[in-house]
């Protein structure tokens, strides 16, 4: 039997939430407070990384850095896989001054929104995220995948 949707919904949004918190507070401490231990990262330029100690100084520094934009965390898409497993796709959508989503063939000025894959374990009565892949959304959507 694997987690009601509506419970894996909650915990797909109450984690966005502490996404947009960390964020918007510029605090990694809060942005990966939910970050599991072991948790397995992937960028969206391709390298994995391995573990919070080895994550949480990289979200340390991107936090520290100056002239981020203001971005919105949107759930997508939510999955129970188990009783204890949830998979959710999560936009950051980069916002414009007004707060709208920019258009994607806007200049981001070496920002862009992306669509995450977030693998979400229960342990000990709460969810944590175990594993994320991060890949740009860019102009025109997805390519039409071929034989």
């Amino acid at each position: 039997m694997g987690v009601a949707g509506g419970e894996a919904r909650a915990a797909a949004e109450e984690f966005a939430a502490g996404l947009q918190a960390g964020h918007d507070r510029r605090d990694a401490d809060v942005l990966n407070r939910q970050f599991a231990a072991d948790v397995v990262w992937g960028t969206p330029y391709g390298a994995l990384v391995d573990g919070y100690r080895q994550l949480h100084p990289i979200h340390v520094r991107f936090q520290q850095a100056g002239g981020a934009p203001a971005v919105r965390y949107e759930v997508r898409h939510v999955l129970a896989v188990g009783e204890d497993a949830v998979v959710a796709h999560i936009a950051r959508l980069v916002l414009d001054a007004d707060g709208r989503p920019r258009p994607l063939d806007a200049d981001q000025g070496g920002q862009f929104s992306e669509l995450a894959m977030y693998v979400l374990v229960r342990r000990d009565g709460r969810w944590w995220l175990a594993a994320g892949q991060n890949t740009p959304i860019r102009p025109g959507g997805a390519v039409a995948a071929t034989p």
